[in-house]
């Protein structure tokens, strides 16, 4: 059909909507030609009949996605004005300029069908209600998300490929770092590595991430943590940034891709899902120097998964605040569960028993049992005495060495401390003292710099003598 003859004058009365886009802002920057391209589609509508002072432009989402509508606002006010009546025609460079995403297109046509709404391309002008426009239009938007598809499976396909040779370069963990070669190195940083290795021989000792936080700080110690800049800060040691470093394979020296996939929601938002080691695209053990062994970082997944499960097998981790003996410890003789302690307080003191009552708290029914705590840890404890040998006093005195030596080692990472903020102060000051002091507005900042390094100097001076005072 004529081009004129679907351009009716009910379709002038209405507004002109030419709708412009680029994937990214790299393309903004770089692809001006094909920005011009699109501006120039106000010629066409012109061409047509319409007004300049009809045309709107709508350029709000330039460097947006069109794999979907939902971050996109300039695509959803155009959708409504569609709706509303207000658009005879709506204009795009080719239908990937609209919508990458079919459900989106088919969405748009539908709208425009029912508003007698035309929509012009580089090609030509189509009416959304003729069965054959309908048609090229459907397979147009068909084959421009097959086009996405088929572009991210190329890049997708060069990724992986890189993958499974353990060469594609990842976003290494705090303490691992690319060398001049491509490599991965430990940090050169000596208070990094020590840190580190501290942390992990903790966990070990403790056998719970919240202990080790706890350790951490009734030592006085902090955590290196990397910012966005490669920036590397110490900060007090948190619960999650101990569990992620527990859970993650590159400190075990394995090169791993995929431990997780991402997921858009029906809402535009990405979900995080974990997959399972054997969906991992690519998992290499011992591929780079790492701070524990495979066989070390996989110990400590079952620890972290048994420390979360209540109930069931016994934990791993050292028992919880009270006398109890056997907190963590006691098997029920009747269901085989584990024992649960209750502390409660009687004739001015503090006593504990052991009860079973997980089958009461799940599923309503009677109480197992319960047993008071003290005659079972008189009869523990007379046991232990009785098995009391020189050799099991050699190993008391072993533990108290190592226990030394865990302090020494706490006092050592807290001197690195101090020699880092040291070395932080004196720069500082240096600086301050090459600047021309008439030059009041850089001193200025130069003395604040030097002031707050002091003061962060002097901090650590004092978490080091209150972490000498828990020894």
């Amino acid at each position: 059909m004529n081009v004129h003859l679907k351009v009716q004058s009910h379709h002038l009365e209405r507004g002109a909507y030419l709708y412009i886009r680029q994937s990214s802002m790299r393309q903004v920057v770089e692809n001006v030609e094909s920005a011009r391209r699109q501006y120039a589609l106000r010629g066409r509508a012109v061409a047509l009949g319409w007004r300049d002072e009809q045309i709107i432009v709508i350029d709000n989402d330039q460097g947006e996605s069109g794999a979907s509508a939902v971050w996109r606002e300039g695509f959803q006010r155009l959708v409504s004005d569609v709706g509303m009546g207000h658009a005879g025609i709506v204009m795009g460079l080719e239908v990937s300029r609209l919508a990458r995403n079919n459900a989106d297109w088919q969405r748009l046509l539908e709208i425009c069908a029912l508003a007698d709404t035309l929509i012009l391309d580089e090609d030509g002008v189509y009416d959304p209600a003729s069965f054959n426009d309908r048609l090229l239009l459907g397979l147009k938007g068909t084959m421009s998300e097959a086009e996405l598809h088929v572009i991210k499976a190329r890049l997708r396909g060069g990724i992986l490929n890189k993958v499974r040779r353990g060469e594609f370069r990842c976003l290494l963990p705090t303490g691992l770092v690319y060398d001049h070669s491509g490599n991965v190195a430990l940090d050169p940083d000596m208070q990094v590595r020590e840190t580190i290795v501290h942390f992990f021989e903790t966990f070990s000792r403790v056998g719970s991430a919240s202990q080790t936080v706890k350790v951490f700080r009734n030592e006085g110690l902090l955590f290196p943590s990397r910012l966005h800049n490669s920036e590397t800060v110490f900060r007090p040691l948190t619960a999650s940034t101990a569990v992620r470093a527990l859970s993650n394979p590159r400190y075990a020296g394995a090169y791993t891709y995929g431990r997780r996939q991402f997921r858009r929601t029906i809402d535009g938002k990405k979900t995080l899902r974990a997959r399972d080691i054997d969906d991992w695209p690519a998992c290499m053990p011992d591929a780079h120097p790492g701070y524990i062994s495979w066989e070390r970082h996989q110990e400590n997944l079952k620890i972290l998964k048994a420390n979360g499960r209540g109930f069931e097998a016994a934990r791993a981790s050292i028992p919880r605040e009270g006398p109890a003996l056997l907190q963590g410890r006691a098997v029920c003789g009747q269901c085989g569960n584990h024992l649960r302690v209750r502390y409660a307080a009687r004739r001015g003191r503090q006593e504990a028993w052991y009860i079973c009552n997980r089958d009461h708290i799940y599923r309503g029914e009677p109480m197992c049992q319960s047993i008071a705590g003290p005659p079972v840890d008189e009869a523990i404890g007379m046991l232990i005495a009785e098995q009391m040998t020189p050799a099991a006093v050699e190993l008391a005195l072993d533990v108290r060495k190592e226990i030394q030596a865990r302090h020494e080692e706490a006092d050592r990472l807290r001197c690195r401390a101090i020699e880092r903020a040291q070395t932080e102060a004196d720069l500082a000051q240096r600086r301050f003292m090459l600047v021309d002091p008439n030059n009041r507005l850089v001193a200025d900042t130069l003395e604040g710099e030097w002031n707050e390094k002091l003061r962060i100097l002097a901090n650590v001076r004092v978490s080091q003598s209150s972490g000498q005072g828990f020894q």
